[in-house]
């Protein structure tokens, strides 16, 4: 935790409703002086309990994560996501489209890593594929994903691949929990993410830069048919490819 970063945002929340230290304290069921010292970039020195409850008085929260060379850790920690990954590598490359994976950038101080960076060479599109085998944070997910499109075409470039239009897929391991993950949240993914299953197929067959894709894939557990059908993408399952209700 950056304790300055967090004490300047406490007063600045503090301040914008107008409350003392002492009125914040109150209301966090915490002393004055505990509440200075969170001010004072002194934060890390009290429990995340107390962190929470200061936070909560001021209608915000507090998330803890540990974080290890950008999105590392979590791909550490999830080992379906690197089946999900070449599973997806797979779909792509019989659709002919050239891909990368694990992409990693540091643009203007902005870094993170591409999961599946593609490029399609007949029509110029670029396409940047966000994997979960889970949906633990939407809306990390989704500002995260915003990022890597908005960075695509400097990205790309420095593979020689000069895109002129960007399309965004999110690929979700499929899963109940998931389905239900989206589902709460049905109205800001299906704003961002229109498409589904019957026109990813069609345009990653055949990307047309015109109407960039804005997808959102629930890829089914076990092997594909693609993995055994040159040149086709996986046939259709009615069960696992039937789209999220929105």
């Amino acid at each position: 935790m950056d304790a300055i970063a967090f004490g300047r945002g406490v007063r600045a929340l503090r301040l914008r409703r107008h409350w003392t230290q002492d009125q914040l304290a109150r209301g966090a069921s915490v002393s004055r002086s505990v509440v200075a010292r969170v001010e004072q970039g002194r934060g890390d020195r009290v429990t995340v309990a107390t962190l929470d409850r200061i936070a909560a008085a001021l209608g915000a929260r507090v998330m803890c994560r540990l974080t290890w060379q950008g999105e590392g850790l979590d791909r550490l920690l999830d080992a379906k996501h690197a089946a999900t990954v070449e599973q997806v590598v797979s779909i792509l490359t019989l659709a002919g489209w050239l891909v990368a994976t694990e992409v990693s950038f540091n643009i203007y101080g902005e870094r993170g890593s591409i999961d599946i960076l593609a490029f399609h060479r007949t029509s110029r599109v670029l396409l940047v594929v966000e994997v979960k085998s889970v949906v633990p944070d939407v809306q990390a997910t989704l500002v995260t994903l915003d990022r890597k499109e908005r960075l695509a075409v400097e990205i790309a470039r420095g593979r020689g691949w000069h895109g002129v239009a960007v399309a965004r897929l999110l690929v979700i391991r499929e899963s109940r929990t998931a389905r239900r993950r989206i589902e709460e949240h049905a109205a800001t993914f299906g704003t961002m993410f229109p498409d589904r299953i019957g026109r990813i197929r069609s345009w990653l067959k055949g990307p047309d830069p015109r109407s960039p894709l804005r997808g959102l894939w629930f890829l089914p557990n076990g092997p594909q048919e693609v993995a055994r059908r040159s040149g086709s993408l996986p046939a259709r399952s009615p069960k696992h490819d039937r789209p999220a209700a929105f």
